[in-house]
């Protein structure tokens, strides 16, 4: 049967900065605490633990490993019960979570939650995007940072913002060759955007070494361009670099550029993933910067529900200073409303944490802006790309089932499969809910996601989460039983009676 389920003081969801800060400052102030995440070690994608079998000991580490390094010491000095390798599976009212483990399936229920769920990757599918050799630009930072693996041995790195210029750098940094970086946006976009970043001098000289980093090798970098073919039989031979407009739609009176490589990095940015948070049921709003959900708080963090906080780009995309400020406001907060931490000291500790919190936040939006592919870009996307991979369905299939009738994202799904498949939607969602978004245009499909996603029932609400949130193996979830255990207690069946077979009778054949 069933265990009893683990009611610690405190359950943090995601070892990434906002929930390993989270989890700290709540176990210092002597709560309970429970950390967990499915991977092997603490860090999130920002902050991913190499494997030393794999990384080179001679290898210099870079700033991201040093920080990494330093918040898994800290982790480990502090006393929060850290569970690693275990898989968030359910998440329902209560609250309750479920999670696969090493010996199972745990459940808690405990008084207060942290969801520092993290984020995904947002993809905007072109031809040829489902060949050998074409990786999403997470999915190779993980590679690099992990494992020491080159996604190729020629690579090109396309998308939007920020994020393209870090992962080049440190594709240079392991030894491999980027043929390319190809950025959506403008040298127009990025220095709007300056005032803002300014607001982190540290950060943006940063950005300004990568930028100079790549100059110094002589890496091609293409500013308001799109990859709109990706070439190839069996794997990835090149791409077709094309000049965008000022609304980031492919321009016709320009001749297109062909690129060699045998890896495409692609990466438009990051969706926050709320997926436990909309579970749960607490509120969520459409952000206009980033195209997407973001979970509702109020200046501490806490959602709609009880006891319940969101932090980190799980909630809404700003980057990792801002995860981990926001973690730390987390911690106290729970530790105030659980009474660990008194009013004033709440007061006196949150306050500084704000004043951070306002500059790095500035310098987030920034990013995020930038981050955020421009509408006109999904024209790249013809009527016979494959938009959901797992299911295999094109965007044909999507403009029928929309020119149909389907009413909303959820019966589109039944009608087409998109978003059926293993991912549930994680790598389509987003471009299928543009394909409906701008049915009537750019600007009315905007206007109508702000007031719709404020709804559940509108017509642009997100998937509605299902359960299991992972794929788990169903003998990990119910654990050893017997008949015995789920056998019901049954009414006896009533005596035979043949008038009963008689009326049965009679009534099939009327």
């Amino acid at each position: 049967m069933a265990a009893e389920p683990s009611r610690p003081d405190l359950l943090v969801l995601g070892a990434g900065p906002a929930g390993c800060h989270a989890a700290m400052t709540a176990a210092e102030t002597g709560l309970e605490t429970v950390l967990v995440d499915e991977q092997p070690e603490a860090g999130g994608q920002v902050y991913r633990a190499p494997v030393p079998t794999r990384i080179k000991a001679d290898k210099a580490p870079d700033a991201d490993q040093t920080a990494g390094d330093g918040l898994r010491e800290a982790l480990a000095a502090s006393p929060v019960l850290s569970l690693f390798g275990a898989t968030i599976w359910f998440a329902g009212p209560g609250p309750e979570i479920a999670v696969i483990a090493e010996g199972g399936s745990r459940r808690f229920r405990p008084k207060a939650l942290v969801v520092a769920a993290g984020a995904f990757e947002r993809n905007l599918p072109v031809p040829g995007w489902t060949l050998p050799g074409v990786i999403g630009l997470a999915a190779s930072t993980i590679l690099l940072k992990s494992q020491g693996v080159l996604p190729g041995r020629r690579t090109v790195i396309a998308g939007s913002g920020p994020l393209l210029y870090a992962a080049a750098v440190k594709l240079l940094e392991r030894g491999g060759t980027v043929a390319a970086v190809i950025d959506s946006r403008t040298w127009r976009d990025w220095a709007g955007a300056m005032p803002a970043m300014a607001a982190r001098p540290d950060l943006l000289r940063r950005g300004v070494g990568w930028m100079g980093r790549l100059r110094a090798a002589g890496v091609p970098v293409f500013r308001g361009a799109a990859v709109s073919e990706i070439a190839g039989s069996e794997a990835a031979e090149g791409v077709t670099v094309t000049r965008l407009d000022s609304a980031g739609r492919p321009r016709r009176d320009r001749h297109p550029q062909k690129i060699t490589a045998d890896s495409v990095a692609l990466g438009h940015g990051l969706i926050p993933n709320t997926e436990i948070t909309r579970l749960l049921g607490a509120a969520h709003h459409y952000d206009a910067e980033t195209r997407s959900t973001v979970v509702t708080r109020d200046e501490t963090l806490a959602t709609t529900l009880a006891h319940v906080h969101a932090v980190g780009d799980g909630a809404v995309i700003r980057g990792a200073a801002v995860a981990e400020a926001e973690g730390r406001l987390a911690g106290l907060a729970v530790a105030r409303d659980l009474g660990a931490l008194g009013r004033d000291a709440f007061v006196e500790r949150a306050q500084g944490l704000r004043a951070e919190l306002r500059r790095s936040r500035r310098f987030g939006r920034a990013m995020a802006r930038l981050m955020t592919p421009p509408d006109g870009l999904l024209e790249t996307c013809r009527a016979d790309t494959i938009v959901c991979r797992c299911e295999d369905v094109r965007r044909a299939e999507i403009d029928k089932a929309l020119d149909d009738g389907a009413h909303d994202l959820n019966q589109l799904k039944s009608w087409t499969r998109c978003g059926m498949g293993p991912c549930q939607g994680r790598m389509c969602g987003d471009a299928v809910w543009r394909l409906m978004a701008q049915r009537d245009g750019p600007e009315a499909g905007r206007a109508g996601v702000e007031v719709g996603r404020t709804d559940a029932d509108s017509r642009l609400a997100p998937w509605s989460a299902q359960v299991p949130i992972r794929p788990v193996p169903w003998d990990a979830v119910t654990g050893p039983f017997t008949y015995a255990d789920i056998m019901a207690d049954l009414p006896e069946p009533a005596p035979w009676d043949a008038s009963v077979k008689a009326s049965g009778a009679e009534a099939a054949d009327a």
